[in-house]
């Protein structure tokens, strides 16, 4: 993983020059442990945007070092310009991402360009909490410390898109969920195993083997070698519906509002969508009806 990781730097420090602020490490690499699917996670903080020809520079060289057709881990690589984190902002903008599940479409021609990014504040406090630079001062000086009810608001309006991906992608998107309940009730971000046990012993039992199996999986096994019995797949969606009850009753607590509305505003959307009552949260809830 050094290797690469060195790198990654010397790609940045090429194509970026006296743009580049600083690089850091987060994700599961700073908080408990690259895990055998994990990918590697850097948040890049430059001076001014990205010129096109950086753009095309930067994407080039991520194909050619990231991901398992290339033998090494997969790289998940945020850019963000130093004005959209200091003094923070939400939603913020990212000037460039990179990851692997987008690989198709960069090979197509896209090239990534800004776009309006709410994860940014996760991405950010982790990089905070890690503390740990690739290249240019520590994170603190750089990335201005992301309020609690951003950082809650960003976890719930993710939960959408998390859905749509439950068939294709059940292990992340479990233990991702259990993360959003962990933070939302806490204010915190964690690593996802660490906010899987924390989930786990508040579930009811009926709800706990779902979740406890994705954890085996993400701490022991590549996605090509993630197995689901039917037992256990027939438990996934009554689970997420579980979970989601008992997200919705952190939102409802409205423990972190925000100005413009908290988690709370966020829910009665998903809710509605979903079928799951704001203060909703039971051991006998129905199972969620497939996305869409």
């Amino acid at each position: 993983m050094m290797d690469q990781i060195r790198q990654l730097v010397e790609l940045l420090k090429d194509v970026l020059g006296d743009r580049l602020v600083g690089a850091y490490l987060h994700g599961s690499a700073v908080l408990g442990g690259l895990r055998p699917a994990s990918d590697i996670d850097v948040l890049v903080v430059t001076a001014r945007s990205l010129t096109d020809p950086q753009r095309r520079l930067l994407l080039d060289g991520l194909l050619a070092t990231s991901g398992s057709v290339n033998r090494v881990r997969p790289i998940e690589l945020t850019v963000v310009v130093a004005a959209e984190v200091r003094p923070w902002r939400y939603p913020p903008t990212v000037d460039f991402q990179y990851g692997e599940w987008r690989r198709a479409a960069y090979l197509a021609g896209t090239v990534p360009q800004p776009e309006t990014m709410a994860d940014l504040a996760l991405v950010v406090t982790a990089a905070r909490v890690g503390d740990h630079p690739l290249a240019g001062p520590p994170p603190a000086r750089v990335l201005a410390a992301v309020p609690t009810a951003d950082v809650v608001r960003a976890s719930v309006a993710g939960v959408p898109g998390l859905l749509d991906d439950l068939d294709g992608d059940t292990r992340n998107v479990l233990l991702t969920l259990a993360r959003v309940w962990f933070t939302v009730t806490t204010g915190e971000v964690r690593a996802k195993d660490v906010a899987a046990d924390w989930a786990v012993a508040r579930l009811p039992p009926d709800h706990r083997p779902v979740l406890a199996h994705a954890r085996r999986m993400y701490l022991n096994h590549r996605y090509e070698q993630e197995h689901w019995s039917e037992t256990l797949r027939a438990q996934v969606r009554p689970h997420v519906h579980e979970v989601l009850g008992h997200i919705g009753q952190a939102a409802g607590r409205g423990r972190f509002p925000a100005a413009d509305g908290g988690a709370e505003a966020f829910w009665p959307s998903i809710s509605g969508q979903y079928n799951v009552e704001l203060n909703a949260g039971s051991p006998d809830s129905p199972p969620v009806p497939p996305p869409g």
